[in-house]
């Protein structure tokens, strides 16, 4: 029990700690905890935990706190100034035409805390956390359910909030965080509210131009590698479900101050990646891409639709430098991208590079070589020796099917020569 205690009391100091860090310099000093024999003894008491109110609504009635970051105020490399000058159609190339043009402050930033990470029938969102840009700052509201009665006044204003706005974006929020909340709607016999809203999964976007730099593209794990940002006293993603539980048994409000800090900070954080992702996929060419990896990432999805793009992507790539076994992968994409926009000379220089040293691509770029040698150049011997070479590393019917058509056509030739 002592050491219980002993944690708990360095939680209030982290949560202390935290708050202070983003408190207003010129705000009036916040009102210290009373003691515990001081306190309301109303049943719930969150609102000595976390600032906000409880609000009443036709369905009864839960808690809602909303949260200004103001302008002048960072998150990590990104100020909040810089949210509102990001264009209206920021979001259509990286959501392939499916998301209009929209003025940032239409924006919905959403992210959703559970009661479990499998989903179903079953699985509350105990608390729904909302951003949105405006001429201040940014603000976070947060919608919470002290207990799972408070489900349909939560859900109830939450529909009236999102009538704000025509742009939703979330961070898996398209798997995961939507379909949840549709369900609960419909459980509650209310119309989903996102039906009229575009969505942006911001996830997506992430996974394409970071996959290949990063071991993990969660939104935690790139909030610390892009902006810089180091979360002190968070409380771990699948440890939520057990505190709000253990809240909802304890009735011990202080449990609940660290679900509520973990979701802000994580809209906070979409909200700035938002303006980063987007802008790569814009203007390719403009983006303030330092490292490889982001630009093999971003050429991948360009090369369908725009090859020439791609292409100069991953020769800026290559020159940057990259980890072999995706400096082998980079140049055979640059060889096929060559080939497929009718540049022979280019693309056989690509594959015989390929086909010199040992790497997983060198029996594609023989195999290559040996089809532009038979059909374009009606080189035998030089395909023939292609093939050859390729049977060392791998046999298989194909390339030995190979091997006695050049053969005969090879022996053809020379007859053809003696009698001439």
């Amino acid at each position: 029990m002592s050491d219980l205690k002993e944690q708990l009391a360095l939680l209030r100091r982290r949560i202390d700690r935290i708050n202070r860090k983003y408190e207003d310099p010129w705000a009036a000093p916040a009102s210290p905890v009373r003691p515990a024999s001081e306190r309301n003894p109303a049943r719930y008491c969150i609102e000595e935990w976390w600032s906000g109110e409880q609000v009443e609504t036709a369905h009864g009635c839960h808690f809602e706190s909303e949260r200004l970051y103001e302008r002048h105020r960072r998150h990590g490399s990104m100020d909040f100034a810089s949210l509102h000058d990001l264009g209206d159609d920021l979001l259509h190339a990286i959501s392939e035409g499916s998301v209009a043009a929209s003025h940032c402050t239409r924006w919905a930033f959403l992210d959703t805390e559970t009661t479990g990470l499998a989903g179903g029938s079953g699985t509350y969102a105990f608390l729904i956390g909302v951003g949105r840009i405006t001429p201040e700052g940014f603000r976070v509201r947060q919608f919470f359910m002290r207990d799972l009665g408070e489900e349909a006044s939560l859900l109830d204003r939450l529909a009236a909030h999102l009538e704000e706005f025509d742009t939703l974006i979330t961070y898996n929020g398209r798997t995961y965080d939507q379909p949840l909340l549709e369900t609960r709607y419909r459980m509650a016999r209310r119309r989903p509210p996102f039906g009229r809203l575009q969505h942006l999964d911001l996830l997506f976007g992430a996974r394409r131009l970071w996959k290949l730099r990063f071991e993990s593209c969660r939104l935690v794990d790139l909030e610390n590698q892009i902006l810089g940002v180091e979360r002190e006293g968070d409380l771990p993603g699948e440890m939520i479900p057990y505190v709000y539980f253990e809240y909802l048994r304890t009735r011990e409000a202080f449990r609940v101050a660290p679900i509520l800090h973990h979701n802000m900070l994580d809209i906070v954080t979409l909200a700035c990646l938002t303006a980063i992702v987007p802008q790569a996929f814009q203007s390719p060419a403009e983006a303030p891409l330092a490292h490889g990896a982001e630009m093999v990432g971003l050429a991948r999805w360009l090369r369908a639709e725009k090859p020439e793009a791609a292409l100069e992507l991953l020769r800026r790539a290559v020159h940057t430098g990259l980890r072999d076994d995706l400096l082998f992968r980079t140049l055979w994409d640059i060889a096929l991208l060559e080939k497929k926009l009718g540049r022979a000379a280019a693309a056989i220089a690509g594959f015989c590079e390929l086909a010199a040293c040992r790497n997983p691509f060198r029996l594609q770029a023989l195999e290559e070589l040996a089809k532009h040698y038979e059909h374009r150049e009606r080189n035998y011997s030089m395909a023939l020796e292609m093939t050859r070479t390729a049977l060392d590393l791998a046999d298989s019917d194909q390339l030995r099917a190979r091997q006695a058509r050049l053969e005969k056509r090879v022996a053809r030739s020379a007859a053809m020569g003696r009698l001439l």
